[in-house]
């Protein structure tokens, strides 16, 4: 098993930052990739940004290319999303994913992102 953590969402006003992070414990020696989606109401849960444990290979959704940088900390097993040029629409909750090497997904409790226009 392993546990998620995410901490760092809030309120903050359009053009803004936010860091979020997501630590894990537990069989962390297991994970492969980490990643954030975030959700919305009524709407699928949606990807947003990957990174792989070992080569540290990202990737995002088009919509945060250029603006969110997703990064890794192993000696903390923490991931990072640094979020710039925030827009309303990305307000969401954001939840942190942990891929394992026999495939299974670990979630963390989610974190509120508000952008204010």
């Amino acid at each position: 098993q392993v546990q998620l953590v995410e901490s760092g969402g809030g309120l903050v006003q359009a053009g803004g930052s936010l860091r979020l992070s997501c630590a894990a414990s537990g069989r962390t020696f297991s994970i492969t990739a980490m990643g954030w989606f975030r959700q919305t109401p009524g709407k699928e849960r949606e990807f947003v940004a990957q990174i792989s444990w070992s080569g540290g290979s990202t990737y995002y959704a088009d919509s945060v290319k250029g603006r969110f940088t997703i990064s890794r900390d192993n000696a903390k097993n923490t991931v990072y999303l640094q979020m710039n040029s925030l827009k309303p629409e990305d307000t969401a909750v954001y939840y942190c994913r942990a891929r394992s090497d026999r495939g299974n997904d670990y979630w963390g409790q989610g974190t509120q992102v508000t952008v204010s226009s």
